[in-house]
Formats: C-alpha cells, sequence, structure tokens
C-alpha cells in the first residue's frame, strides 16, 4: 500500500483509514484508483477491520474519470470495473464508513452508497448526473439509491440529475451526521469506535445476515446466532454485563 500512487493509506491497527488522493481531477476514479482499491478490500478480507473512505482537498470523489469513460466501450461496461469493485467493498467483512467533503457525484457517489455509513460536510453535494452524459448510473445506484432513500427520490436524482445538499441528505438519512470539514474524520473516527466497542464476530456475522435476502430468514437467523451462542465472547460479555447489574 506505501506504493499507491491515488490513495493515501493510515493504518491505526483495528482500521484503515483511505484517503482518495488525485487532487489534479478533484479525486476523478480512474482504472489505478479501481486497481488500488482492489489491493485494500484484499487486504480487509485477508484481516478484517473497519475501513474508513474519505476524500482529499475539499472533494470525496467527483465522479468516474470522464476521459477514461469516454473510451470505454460495450465490453468495458459488461467487465463492471466499478460496480464489481463497489459490491466487494460493500461485501467487506466489517463496516464501512464513507466520510464525505464536497463533491459525491456520479462513481463517487456509488462508492458512497456501498459504505455501510455515510457522513458528510455541510458542503456536500452527492448524487447522480450519469443521464446527463448519454449514460446511466451502473455502478450501484439503480438499486441502492432505493433502497436508501426511496423510489420517488431516487428516480428524481437518477432520472432528473437532482443533486442533493448536506441537509437534504441528513433529511432523508442518506447521510447519518453533518460534521465540519475540519473534524470530519474526527467524526468517522467515533463512530468507528462505537462500533469497535462491539463484538467483532457479532458485528461481522450481524451485516452478513442483514444482506442476506428476505427468503434466507429466519433460517439464517437461527444458524447465525448458533455460532454467536458457542463464542467465548458472548459469555465473557454476558457475564460482565451481569456482574456490573449485581454490583
Amino acid at each position: 500500500m506505501e506504493k499507491f500512487t491515488t490513495l493515501r493509506v493510515i493504518d491505526d491497527g483495528d482500521r484503515l483509514t483511505v484517503q482518495l488522493h488525485r487532487p489534479e481531477v478533484r479525486n476523478a476514479i480512474d482504472q489505478t484508483m479501481v486497481d488500488e482499491l482492489h489491493a485494500v478490500c484484499e487486504s480487509l478480507e485477508r484481516q478484517p477491520r473497519l475501513l474508513i473512505l474519505a476524500g482529499s482537498n475539499g472533494v470525496f470523489a467527483s465522479g468516474a474519470d470522464i476521459a477514461q469513460l469516454r473510451e470505454r466501450r460495450r465490453d468495458d461496461a459488461l467487465a463492471g470495473i466499478n460496480s464489481t469493485l463497489f459490491a466487494r467493498i460493500a461485501r467487506l467483512p466489517l463496516p464501512v464508513i464513507a466520510a464525505l467533503d464536497g463533491y459525491a457525484l456520479g462513481g463517487g457517489a456509488e462508492l458512497a452508497y456501498a459504505a455501510d455509513f455515510r457522513i458528510g460536510t455541510p458542503t456536500l453535494k452527492i448524487g447522480n448526473p450519469e443521464t446527463g452524459l448519454g449514460i446511466l448510473a451502473a455502478a450501484g445506484a439503480t438499486w441502492r439509491l432505493r433502497e436508501l432513500v426511496g423510489e420517488p427520490l431516487a428516480k428524481e436524482i437518477l432520472l432528473a440529475g437532482r443533486i442533493l445538499g448536506a441537509d437534504e441528505a441528513l433529511a432523508v438519512r442518506l447521510i447519518t451526521e453533518i460534521h465540519e470539514p475540519a473534524a470530519l474524520l474526527a467524526g468517522a473516527n467515533a463512530l468507528a469506535d462505537r462500533i469497535a466497542r462491539q463484538d467483532p464476530l457479532a458485528v461481522r456475522i450481524t451485516k452478513s445476515v442483514f444482506h442476506t435476502p428476505p427468503e434466507a430468514h429466519p433460517v439464517i437467523d437461527q444458524l447465525a446466532q448458533g455460532i454467536l451462542f458457542e463464542s467465548d465472547a458472548k459469555f465473557d460479555r454476558m457475564q460482565a454485563f451481569l456482574d456490573r447489574k449485581n454490583k
């Protein structure tokens, strides 16, 4: 990771903070950034940890790199260059927090939608202007956004090019917190701290169960609970709770 050219990675032990860093193009997502984010995912799949995704220089990501996007053809679309990456990020074992400052547009917005949590700054502008460029938001927005904000608003964003400001995004719970830019990463780490206080295995299994299809329930819940009922952490944490209660 020390050889990355489009990312800046901070390793804090129980979490990684990954900053998108292509300031000359407002952190537009190009093939090199996609490849480097795949490398981050590979690391987190081997050693599950929390992930904080952030931008730099007052921008999360202005979208996909239009210069590269313009040259892509049918086979590139069928390869799912961004959608495959964002699906991998969404499937990471432990939660992903997107810390959004400034523009989170197009592919940048879709990267944010793939996270488990999104927080922002007052300058946030988030949305999908793809139809104005003659394409569609094909890296998850057409289905994730409907789940996140509901069909009417999702259609307004996807079909009419509506861009949400921070207050609008907070009102529809697309983001859950607003912080001043200087405090954004501190806010992301505070949320990560709250997650880190939970049992890691319970968090990991809960995330997996949460994303299973409806028809898998309740069987998947019962099987997952069976695993957790046998874990040392369950006994230790419940005994600690009882000990505190009885003091």
